[in-house]
């Protein structure tokens, strides 16, 4: 059996774990249709000769934008085989995101899925394209080719080159490119799959979108383990439980939303009798991550589920820093993110970046293989890291006295929402263009169901005390914000989803700056 710490290429891995579970189902779509490791494989090499008849190769800088298919799976696949840099692109995200991504990443290839779920990806690539970019639609399928075209071998995933580049809101209006190889990749998925401990008797489950860092981390920890999974294009709480009944699943998730999400479901579907069949009578894990999950959550979850609750913690520079156990005992996991995963050094700083001690206190900072190599942005990568080549992940926490790390807050202003990172920063600076606001500060707000919602406080423009200026206008609606936000090219899952009018902003501090935790305080309760 092959040893995946010892693989530094993805292709490498795919090739190894089709010879080694080669007839053994790797996927199912919802419809329980089956596709193999080796079918997988053997479709990606033609399809890698598909692409590279088209003009991609080694180093060549392909942005990619598909729904989570095993299509899109076998793309990324394709890719890796023939060394191309990928940059995986949410489907969610449209015009003003997607226009900077292409900018940024000089790519020189976009993959689009056409018309889908009601809008046109081509349409909006090719109004994006500038010179030199090439559009390519796989709504008729993928480009093939004959595998003896390709190259001998895939090019070496053991030189420290970027083969991914992803992008993350951060804390910045702009998204940030974040650097990956292969290898970093690869030791990302071990780090899971070690945590799980899953194996070749496992039914998994993909229902979040693969473009997201989270994508080839599971797929990776699928060729580690042998485990197949079910893939689903969109997650419905309730048509993904009668899927997963039917093909039984035994490991589900995504993030805290998708918890809640199974256990409102289960709740439903069991309605008053405590003694029905569970929601999903195979499954005996939920894992996920994201954003953080309370005690009561995990308590009432896992009550109601019936299944352990695996939490852990990652980001897109570092796919898994922490990650739960099946072996950890309720409290652990309850009020823990885990402990520091395989190939995972987390040290607590101080704000002088002294060392804390156990149980004190201050930011996260980690080194591992799983870290990413770089921002796009040279001067992103030199604030990051510090003279130790530790990163400053901006998030706080402490390490207990038996390894586990329990995050308290972050130094990151931004907000996640169903797993996702959104800036609060980039919709402020579209806010105040509405001419009714004066100022404003955009907080995330403890919610049930997201996670976190994205709440703008504004205060409005004065009225011209001149009355010939005519009737005072109406007041600000949070319908005419979010109208105004999306003329403005912000994506849906950004926009506001609350909107409190305050008389002025609270602030403090020698810089004045806008006190954004009493704002949490003071509507923390409100909706």
């Amino acid at each position: 059996m092959f040893d995946p710490t010892r693989i530094h290429h993805l292709w490498d891995l795919v090739d190894d774990r089709a010879r080694a579970s080669a007839g053994r189902t790797m996927f199912f779509d919802e419809d329980g249709h089956a596709v193999t490791f080796d079918e997988v494989r053997d479709t990606a090499l033609r399809v890698a000769a598909g692409l590279r008849g088209l003009g991609i190769g080694a180093g060549t800088r392909v942005v990619w934008q598909l729904p989570t298919r095993v299509e899109t799976v076998v793309v990324s696949l394709a890719l890796a085989r023939l060394g191309a840099v990928q940059t995986p692109v949410i489907h969610l995200l449209r015009e003003r995101e997607v226009g900077f991504i292409l900018a940024e990443s000089a790519a020189e290839f976009v993959l689009v899925p056409g018309v889908w779920r009601g809008f046109d990806y081509g349409a909006m690539a090719r109004k994006l394209a500038g010179d030199g970019l090439q559009v390519i639609s796989v709504a008729d399928g993928l480009p093939v080719g004959d595998p003896a075209d390709l190259p001998d071998a895939a090019p070496d995933g053991d030189d420290g080159r970027t083969t991914w580049i992803y992008y993350t809101s951060g804390t910045t209006a702009s998204p940030k490119g974040v650097e990956h190889t292969d290898a970093s990749l690869i030791a990302g998925g071990v780090g899971l799959a070690t945590a799980l401990g899953m194996s070749a008797d496992d039914i998994g489950s993909i229902a979040f979108p693969y473009a997201h860092i989270a994508g080839p981390d599971y797929v990776i920890a699928m060729l580690v383990s042998g485990f197949p999974a079910v893939m689903l294009e969109t997650f419905e709480p309730g048509r993904a439980a009668a899927v997963y009944r039917r093909l039984g699943v035994t490991m589900a998730g995504g993030s805290t939303a998708f918890y809640q999400a199974f256990l409102d479901e289960s709740r439903q579907y069991r309605g008053e009798s405590p003694e029905a069949e569970r929601l999903i009578p195979s499954l005996r894990l939920l894992s996920g991550g994201g954003a953080p999950m309370s005690p009561e959550l995990y308590a009432a979850a896992g009550r109601e589920l019936d299944c352990a609750i695996v939490h852990g913690y990652g980001m897109t520079e570092c796919p898994m820093i922490a990650m739960g156990t099946p072996y950890d005992s309720d409290e652990q996991l309850a009020r823990t993110a885990g402990r520091p995963v395989t190939g995972a050094e987390v040290r607590i700083v101080r704000a002088d970046g002294s060392a804390a001690g156990t149980g004190e206190s201050g930011e996260v900072t980690l080194k591992g293989t799983m870290l990413f190599r770089r921002y796009t942005d040279p001067a992103l990568t030199a604030e990051a890291f510090d003279e130790d080549g530790y990163f400053h992940t901006g998030d706080l926490g402490h390490l207990r006295p038996d390894g586990h790390l329990v995050l308290t807050g972050r130094l990151k202003d931004i907000i996640i929402r169903k797993g996702e990172n959104i800036s609060a920063q980039e919709i402020e600076d579209l806010v105040r263009t509405h001419p009714a606001v004066a100022d404003v500060a955009v907080i995330g707000l403890p919610d049930r169901r997201r996670g976190e919602r994205v709440c703008a406080v504004v205060t409005l423009v004065e009225p011209s005390p001149d009355s010939a200026a005519g009737p005072a206008p109406a007041p600000l609606t949070l319908s005419d914000l979010t109208a105004h936000l999306r003329a403005a090219g912000l994506m849906t899952q950004k926009l506001p989803e609350q909107l409190e009018i305050t008389a002025e902003l609270p602030r403090g501090g020698p810089l004045n700056k806008v006190l954004k935790s009493a704002l949490r305080e003071r509507y923390a309760g409100s909706l």
